[in-house]
């Protein structure tokens, strides 16, 4: 017997026999791949290209003969034979019961057809049998008409049959369940895509009603946390669409779409939850993950979506799409498309003709192309709570471990959204057996503050303005208006326009403090720090949320430092800060609510700003009896013998003393405290010299 020839495989491990035998049907699809030019390619001269699968479907014996040696053209002649034997045998050979059963459920749901069914279950094994990954990858890189043919071979099904049926417009694609990938060759297991990652297995594996079939793609959201009274900010806009959403699971009306969006943690996965509650319907969420919490492709989300809208069609349901930044801003690179773009036809006439209502949620409308909003039914904001509800929000989840004091304190924050506060009192809840309750309240407001600051906002009622001065009286104010006459106006008006002007420290900010406060109020105070963008088009962007804050929390609107958006437009030297003016023009005129600007630097006013403003109120320098007063009212403040004749001239000397300067020497008073009304009228004279160099009259007079 002649020495044999070395034995070479492409496995990188010994040849192995298959411990588990292949079903019938999936060694007569090995085989009938085979069949389709691989012959020769799999029965080399001496040798077999994948021994595991030689042996896998009878040919075991050549694996290692030990009394011949490799036949090649024997070989072949015997796999004929055998793929007779096994076409005869298989006839009427099913996929395994379970997941006969899985595709006959999915297929009565959605109205598979036969050629459909075998489809799905040539695609589930497909995904699950290695020998059948590895003998048709050797077919080559497929391109998406030929997929078509390869499968009809493999099944044995006419070709036109497996074509209509892979069609984009199929049930099988429109499902999801079924995708024909047409972009760039590929093996044939990833041109038959599948609705998610572990849906092969899960059909394979599991018995149960379709929607558990698709848990890793679509699955039942739980339960709301909370209830319609916690979206009072909202209201109007939830009058118009609870009775739509009504009718239209009524009426199982086509192309309902709700877009929600909102910076995260303002709670709109839960106003969905609420949605669907409130309807008395079930709500199933397109999953953003897998089974092993692993990101899902934008692709793949879509595929869910498709296998919801036909799963659920005969169902009272609504369908939540969060985070649809996965799918409209999902680009790769510069000049790359999204993959909502990319299948624009498709989401076009998803958003058209759905026919179970859907709500996406997004946290930032820019992602999404206008194209693609104008097919909404309905577009809102849900935006961080108001004040008051931020009050019940901090109650309801710190429990007793706040008190009122401090849970206003947290509430007076406006950028604290709900999601902050039930993450930081979870933590602090947890662990207030070790703490205490007195540190565990302390670690609410600590682990809030980090979150804030974390997010690049202001931590804890920074950007509201300080409490009045303990000293304020409107009385001491020199300004060339009666303050509670206009407050009462204000009051009767409930609109208004002002512009406060004068030097630093003359008590604007307090004034505008102190008329909210007279109308019981919330002051929301914006310098020029918070609502400067360095992005183009970011500065008018926040000065619009800032009215628009304003409007919803019915508050009184301070702007600081208005100069920096309101400078004369002759002056300008860029375009950008010429629509910083348009923007902050347009706001105001729009604007129902009361808006009040400070500014040192009125002669910067562009003139049409200044058309704009109902009241102009020019603060001024303290006349000498209001500095009389006040010295005399800071002395007993600070325990101290009333002030002297010579202590009462000067004072009445100093030309540029403010209000100010008397809050910051009894500040100072708190380390560094005054021996006599001597020593304080000293201290404010100080103040005042600081002003030395600048003129005592005030420039824009």
């Amino acid at each position: 017997m002649p020495a044999r020839s070395p034995r070479a495989t492409l496995t990188a491990s010994p040849p192995l026999v298959r411990r588990v035998p292949l079903s019938p049907l999936v060694k007569l699809w090995i085989i009938r791949t085979l069949r389709l030019g691989l012959y020769r390619e799999f029965i080399r001269k001496d040798s077999f290209l994948d021994d595991e699968t030689a042996a896998a479907i009878g040919l075991a014996r050549w694996v290692d003969p030990a009394d011949c040696d490799f036949d090649a053209k024997v070989v072949r002649a015997e796999l004929r034979v055998l793929h007779a034997r096994v076409e005869t045998r298989s006839a009427g050979a099913r996929a395994p019961a379970r997941v006969t059963r899985n595709v006959a459920a999915l297929g009565s749901l959605v109205g598979l057809s036969r050629v459909d069914r075998q489809i799905l279950e040539f695609t589930v094994m497909l995904h699950t049998e290695r020998l059948l990954d590895e003998v048709t990858g050797h077919l080559g890189p497929m391109t998406a008409e030929r997929v078509p043919r390869i499968v009809a071979a493999l099944l044995g099904l006419p070709e036109r049959e497996v074509q209509e049926a892979l069609h984009p417009s199929a049930v099988l694609a429109k499902s999801g369940l079924v995708l024909l990938e047409r972009d760039g060759p590929n093996a044939l297991r990833y041109k038959l895509l599948l609705l998610s990652d572990h849906f092969a297995e899960r059909l394979r594996s599991t018995i149960g009603e379709p929607v558990t079939l698709l848990s890793d793609a679509v699955a039942p959201s739980p339960a709301p946390d909370l209830s319609l009274e916690d979206y009072p900010h909202v209201q109007q806009t939830l009058s118009i669409l609870r009775p739509w959403l009504a009718r239209a699971l009524a009426h199982r009306s086509r192309g309902v779409n709700v877009l929600i969006y909102g910076i995260a943690g303002t709670g709109k996965t839960q106003l969905a939850r609420v949605l669907a509650q409130d309807a008395g319907c079930a709500l199933f969420e397109v999953a953003s993950a897998n089974s092993d919490d692993d990101p899902v492709s934008g692709g793949q989300r879509l595929r869910a979506l498709r296998a919801a809208q036909c799963l659920l069609a005969r169902r009272r349901a609504l369908v939540l799409f969060d985070e649809v930044e996965d799918v409209f801003d999902d680009r790769s690179g510069p000049g790359a498309r999204s993959t909502g773009q990319s299948h624009k036809a498709w989401m076009n006439r998803t958003l058209e003709g759905n026919a179970v209502p859907t709500v996406w949620l997004c946290n930032a409308i820019g992602a999404l192309d206008p194209a693609f909003i104008r097919r909404f039914d309905l577009v809102f904001e849900l935006p961080l709570p108001p004040q008051a509800q931020r009050v019940r929000i901090v109650q309801e989840a710190c429990g007793d471990l706040l008190p009122p004091a401090r849970v206003t304190r947290l509430a007076d924050t406006a950028k604290l959204a709900p999601a902050i506060v039930t993450r930081a009192a979870a933590v602090a809840q947890a662990i207030r057996g070790t703490l205490g309750d007195a540190a565990a309240g302390e670690a609410i407001e600590h682990l809030i503050a980090n979150t804030l600051q974390a997010q690049g906002h202001h931590t804890l009622a920074l950007d509201r303005s300080a409490p009045l001065p303990e000293l304020y009286d409107p009385a001491f104010t020199n300004i060339d208006a009666d303050l509670p006459a206009l407050a009462a106006g204000l009051r009767e008006a409930k609109s208004g326009r002002l512009c406060m002007y004068g030097p630093p420290g003359t008590g604007k900010t307090a004034a505008a403090h102190w008329i909210a406060r007279e109308l019981e109020r919330p002051l929301l105070l914006r310098r020029a720090s918070d609502l400067l963008g360095m992005f183009v088009g970011q500065t008018e962007q926040q000065i619009a949320e800032a009215f628009r804050e304003a409007e919803r929390e019915g508050a009184v609107l301070l702007i600081d430092e208005v100069d920096s958006f309101l400078q004369d437009r002759r002056r300008a030297q860029c375009t950008w800060e010429v629509t910083e003016v348009n923007e902050m023009l347009t706001r105001m005129e729009a604007f129902t609510g009361i808006f009040i600007a400070s500014t040192n630097l009125v002669d910067n006013l562009d003139p049409a700003a200044l058309r704009r403003f109902d009241l102009k109120l020019r603060f001024d320098y303290l006349t000498a009896a209001q500095s009389m007063e006040l010295l005399a009212r800071a002395a007993a403040q600070l325990g101290l013998a009333a002030a002297s004749a010579n202590d009462q001239a000067q004072i009445a000397r100093l030309r540029t003393l403010t209000p100010g300067d008397f809050a910051a020497v009894i500040r100072q008073a708190r380390f560094h405290p005054p021996a006599s009304a001597n020593a304080l009228v000293n201290a404010l004279a100080a103040e005042c010299a600081l002003k030395a160099g600048t003129s005592t009259s005030i420039g824009f007079l």
